[in-house]
């Protein structure tokens, strides 16, 4: 379903509380043109990063913050969101405005940023139902324009050259997924999982690219114009690094394979009854923005892609069964295992 930015975007009581007379302060002296008073809302959904609504007679912010307590190195890092987001502010691709960034913890408990709330719609339903049959293809070509915006972005030119480790990508998520599923004994092992470990690192594609990627690009991560089909906000970098621009963009269109339970996804039915391009449709219109003549192994990339959310999946199910799971969703993931690590192995299949 879609949602509009106007009413709340889920957002209600505030359940990890801070000093907000603390943060009004803050903003009173690091954001222009702040100018209270101020109220607090906190979004509803599974954000890992706490996430607000600030409200004043005159604007309307969102701020994104550390969850408080002891993290894991790296974890939740609100910090880079906020440095790749200021980075790509005079590009192409639509982010929105970071007003403030704070990385003093005696503030509010945790590192925070502060960045303007955009108004429009978010979708949550990979087919835009929401959305008459005969306008939801554009919808599909402003995310497919959005993401070859971004792949097309120097990372050297605005900034962003040391934001992750260039090269290689491939080799390093693959073995580092596998040793997360193959140490996790208490999850246990899955055949198809077995075939993917073995496999993947023998048919990495020939050439190496590197650029920002942003790491979970799906319809729901985006806001979209209240009334057009354009992209006027992408949100949750949190995942963002540099990395191989086909591991993102095959990520993102693996909505055509997604089951919709899982995450959105069309679950592999015939998108042309809906309205929607083809896979092959989208992936040439992809090529097309990017300068490419073909994606010719598209399905390595399909396979890389569920193998990683697949051995995450796992890794969840392991700390259900140990008793450490936290989000309310974890048990429903943990199921979800097999399914993710089959389709991994049928794009597998369709390599050979």
């Amino acid at each position: 379903m879609a949602t509009d930015a106007n009413a709340n975007q889920g957002a209600g009581d505030v359940r990890v509380a801070f000093d907000e007379a603390a943060l009004a302060e803050w903003m009173r002296r690091h954001v222009a043109g702040f100018a209270g008073p101020l109220e607090v809302a906190q979004f509803n959904g599974g954000q890992s990063n706490p996430t607000y609504r600030l409200t004043t007679p005159g604007a309307r912010y969102v701020l994104r913050r550390k969850p408080p307590g002891p993290l894991l190195k790296g974890a939740h890092d609100v910090l880079r969101e906020a440095r790749v987001l200021t980075a790509l502010s005079a590009t192409p691709v639509p982010v929105p405005a970071v007003r403030g960034v704070c990385e003093d913890e005696a503030v509010l408990g945790s590192a925070f940023y502060v960045m303007d709330m955009v108004d429009g719609r978010i979708f949550w339903d990979a087919g835009f139902r929401d959305v008459p049959k005969e306008g939801r293809a554009a919808y599909f070509d402003a995310m497919n324009a959005t993401i070859a915006a971004l792949h097309g972005v120097d990372p050297d030119a605005v900034g962003l050259g040391d934001f992750g480790r260039p090269g290689n990508y491939f080799a390093r998520q693959i073995g580092r997924w596998s040793k997360q599923y193959l140490e996790d004994a208490e999850a246990g092992r899955d055949p198809a999982m077995d075939a993917l470990v073995e496999w993947l690192p023998a048919h990495i594609p020939a050439g190496d690219e590197s650029r920002i990627v942003h790491g979970d690009f799906r319809c729901d991560n985006m806001i979209f114009h209240p009334t057009e089909p354009r992209v006027v906000a992408v949100l949750d970098w949190e995942l963002s690094t540099l990395g191989h621009p086909l591991a993102d963009f095959a990520y993102h269109a693996m909505m055509y394979r997604m089951p919709g339970d899982i995450v959105a996804g069309l679950g592999g039915a015939d998108p042309v009854p809906l309205g929607l391009p083809t896979e092959a449709d989208y992936i040439a219109a992809y090529c097309a923005r990017t300068g490419r003549s073909a994606i010719p192994d598209w399905d390595f990339y399909m396979a890389f892609n569920f193998f990683r959310l697949a051995a995450i999946f796992h890794g969840i199910k392991g700390r259900v069964l140990r008793g450490t799971a936290n989000s309310a969703h974890a048990r429903e993931r943990a199921a979800a295992f097999p399914r993710l690590a089959l389709l991994a192995r049928e794009a597998m299949e369709a390599c050979r």
